[in-house]
């Protein structure tokens, strides 16, 4: 069976557990794994624009030894004249692994469903699990451990990253409160399956319209963009509905004495987040941006060695 990474709970939480692991070794020796030695060619697809998810892959396919194939938006016939399934089962001919940044997520499904190669979420509509990756990695540097840590998400938090955050952080073993506005707030079936997962791994996952209830002794402080991609605010209704939201000195003393601040990037001072917090001594947002590649890197190598090993197995 080929193993693919659509969302955060494609892993368990042991094999989560194993990917951060290659990551941590992967960063200390960073050209010892060559799953793509050959080079083998690595499908990198984007149908949205993006910076640190393409630098990050295509760093991170050169360093485990293959070589990655950009198609920026509008270079392919995927989707339009030519459908999702007959592309998927083309590109298994042709690559070892299909990396695609989207919109809709049964998009990523379909080609899933039709591909012989493992398939990876570079980002779509509902989840963001590789940026997830990256944050538990630079959690676990800086704590040690993600067991038993609190993560507070404010802002948007029915986007894909707070999806992402309550079900990695679950698999992960962390608390996760997530706070935003009424009508902003995880959607049910997502906050069933954080919980599905919290209850294996012995976690919490709360949602709130409260910022206090939420960052309260928090280990982390997180928070996005209140303006997705696609999305836009014309009449700065969104600007006016998140400011309450909004991480500031304030409220990162609300949260725990060694508290950190994280953001996917990228980030607009003054608005999701001040600048004093952003550039100050407890953010490790360019940790975070630098551990894009490390833990790509782990759940490619980690996909491609399973796949190997189920087809072994048959």
């Amino acid at each position: 069976m080929t193993r693919h990474f659509l969302l955060d709970t494609d892993l368990t939480p042991a094999e989560q557990a194993d990917v951060l692991d290659l990551a941590i070794a992967m960063k200390a020796d960073r050209w010892a794994h060559r799953p793509y030695e050959g080079p083998k060619s690595v499908a990198v697809i984007f149908d949205k624009t993006s910076t640190r998810t393409r630098f990050s892959f295509a760093t991170g396919i050169a360093d485990l030894g293959g070589s990655p194939i950009i198609v920026n938006p509008g270079e392919s016939q995927l989707g339009h004249k030519e459908s999702v399934a007959d592309t998927s089962k083309v590109l298994s001919q042709m690559v070892a692994t299909i990396v695609w940044r989207t919109f809709e997520q049964s998009g990523l499904e379909e080609m899933a469903e039709n591909a012989t190669v493992p398939v990876i979420n570079a980002l779509s509509d509902d989840y963001h699990p590789c940026q997830i990756l990256a944050d538990l990695l630079t959690i676990r540097e800086r704590f040690g451990r993600t067991e038993g840590l609190t993560m507070a998400y404010l802002g948007d938090a029915a986007n894909n990253m707070s999806n992402s955050y309550l079900l990695g952080g679950a698999t992960a073993g962390m608390n996760v409160h997530v706070a935003g506005p009424e009508g902003h707030l995880p959607a049910s079936d997502i906050l069933d399956a954080a919980r599905e997962r919290a209850a294996q791994t012995g976690a919490t996952i709360r949602a709130t319209t409260n910022v206090s209830e939420a960052v309260a002794g928090a280990d982390i402080v997180v928070t996005d963009t209140w303006i997705s991609m696609g999305q836009s605010d014309p009449t700065g209704q969104r600007e006016k509905d998140f400011a309450p939201y909004q991480v500031n000195e304030d409220v990162m003393k609300q949260a725990g004495p060694e508290a950190i601040f994280m953001h996917c990037l990228p980030a607009y001072r003054g608005k999701e987040v001040t600048a004093d917090v952003i550039d100050g001594e407890r953010s490790v947002v360019w940790q975070e941006a630098g551990n894009r590649v490390h833990a790509q890197k782990a759940i490619m190598t980690w996909l491609m060695n399973e796949s190997a090993r189920n087809a072994r197995e048959r």
